[in-house]
């Protein structure tokens, strides 16, 4: 795929750019842009985020869309897992997002157990979001299980981005974090990837897949394939942002790269806050009134 960014070519010359014109302004990216920018070969770019400070700074480096993701569960609520996150919990984390952006595409995750059990509990959990959140989107996980819910959902006008391989929501089903697609299971992978994207789902996360699977399918869709730990040959990149920028000094998945240190960098600024209020020197006069 080419070397350039969706939001580089966002400002490229009209007859090379997959969103149109240059806008006086930022763009709103919308699902069309997904599509355009896979028949173009513009990698696309994805990073969680759970308020409004870090969604107005990816917003403002030109991410393409922002997944509030049920990832809030340990990034943010405490929780060991994805499991116990609720609706409740991501709508107000959503919203805050989707105040937050000019540009990026906001969808909102749909927690476990809020779509599983039919397809109009599906539609209600994602029209919640929609009224309630602000949100641009919705994602929720599995393949031919949940084409029924990705269907009805798509049908009420609701973008769905569909998500397949690990689904850290069935991790227990599955037996842990554990690769997907390998082998004999790749056709059952395919097969999945095929149903969301006939249920109607504008793009698919393939998370924990190895690289050659992965290009197999994104390959034989025509919707984008969203790669977490999928390899290079995708339609376009999701990370964690707090795996990404070092927000935690517990285990990284292998498929993450780091860009920064933010835990050492805080924990020096909390230490040296500490060190000067014990010692005195803050606040300072110049910080008095």
């Amino acid at each position: 795929m080419p070397d350039v960014t969706a939001s580089e070519a966002q400002n490229a010359p009209a007859e090379q750019n997959p969103y149109g014109p240059a806008p006086t302004g930022p763009k709103r990216v919308r699902t069309r842009h997904f599509q355009t920018a896979k028949e173009q070969g513009v990698p696309i770019t994805g990073l969680t985020s759970y308020d409004m400070l870090t969604a107005q700074i990816f917003d403002a480096a030109g991410i393409d869309f922002l997944l509030v993701g049920d990832s809030a569960g340990n990034n943010v609520f405490g929780y060991e897992t994805t499991l116990p996150v609720t609706v409740d919990e991501l709508i107000p984390l959503t919203r805050a997002v989707a105040r937050a952006v000019k540009r990026a595409f906001v969808i909102a995750d749909m927690p476990f157990g809020s779509y599983e059990g039919s397809k109009d509990e599906a539609l209600h959990t994602a029209v919640r979001f929609m009224k309630e959140a602000q949100a641009h989107a919705v994602k929720l996980e599995g393949g031919v299980r949940s084409r029924k819910q990705i269907k009805r959902i798509v049908s009420a006008g609701i973008p769905v981005m569909a998500h397949v391989g690990f689904t850290p929501q069935s991790e227990h089903g599955l037996g842990g974090h554990i690769i997907q697609g390998r082998g004999g299971a790749a056709d059952q992978l395919i097969d999945d990837a095929l149903a969301v994207q006939d249920a109607g789902a504008f793009a698919v996360v393939l998370e924990m897949v190895p690289s050659d699977v992965a290009a197999q399918v994104t390959a034989e869709l025509e919707i984008p394939t969203i790669g977490v730990g999928a390899g290079p040959n995708v339609s376009g990149q999701l990370m964690v942002w707090t795996d990404f920028a070092g927000m935690s000094d517990g285990r990284v998945p292998r498929f993450v790269k780091q860009y920064a240190n933010l835990h050492s960098v805080l924990t020096d600024a909390v230490s040296q806050f500490k060190d000067d209020v014990a010692k005195g020197i803050y606040p300072a006069p110049e910080h008095s009134y």
